[in-house]
């Protein structure tokens, strides 16, 4: 099983598009010379019923989830959504964002919000993995985000049970419950859970 927070290629591919789109050729001038002038008033109401018009757009478009999005309303959440957009601009892959730029855009292309259940310490945590470029302990914590979906109840070392969503991330914890969690023939999964383990310990020591 390779978890990763968000989907790479959908994510470069919704990038392209709405990349193409940000490339409009300018209008046609007015035939007509006389100055048009509008007051400051009505071009405070103009941008506020843009904006709202476009706030209308992507709420529409969030609502109809993932699945039933056009390639076309991928594009305009892309270029529309001011936060997406500049998270989208950095060009980083998706194990080279932040804690809070992964949450932002699972909550805002509307794929599985894993990274919510993680606290401000755990999000902190995860940044620092990344920006020590330990991508694989880094995945171990988006791993045990993803265990913390199934709700209260995950098995754990030796047919045990336990509370993943109030189980603190430590190095303990990561060997004897999280890590057994997620079945995944590749070792991948393993991998991360063995990095984070050697993270954690790291942290503790320093």
């Amino acid at each position: 099983m390779n978890i990763q927070p968000v989907a790479a290629t959908y994510f470069a591919h919704a990038m392209e598009r709405a990349s193409s789109l940000r490339h409009i050729s300018p209008a046609a001038p007015a035939d007509s010379a006389d100055p048009v002038h509008i007051s400051s008033a009505a071009r405070a109401a103009l941008a506020a019923e843009g904006d709202a018009s476009v706030e209308a757009k992507l709420a529409s478009i969030r609502a109809r989830g993932p699945i039933n999005r056009s390639e076309a309303d991928q594009a305009y959440l892309f270029t529309h959504d001011k936060r997406l957009a500049e998270i989208a601009a950095q060009g980083k892959p998706p194990e080279k964002l932040t804690a809070d730029e992964l949450d932002y855009m699972q909550k805002a292309t509307g794929m599985v919000n894993t990274m919510a259940n993680l606290s401000p310490a755990e999000k902190a945590l995860y940044d620092k993995a990344v920006a020590s470029g330990n991508t694989a302990a880094a995945a171990g914590i988006s791993q045990i985000a993803l265990v913390r979906m199934m709700g209260n109840t995950a098995g754990g070392a030796d047919g045990a049970t336990y509370d993943p969503l109030n189980t603190a991330i430590t190095a303990a914890n990561v060997e004897r419950y999280f890590s057994h969690s997620i079945v995944d023939p590749t070792g991948q999964a393993k991998a991360g859970f063995t990095a984070l383990i050697a993270f954690l310990n790291a942290e503790r020591v320093g």
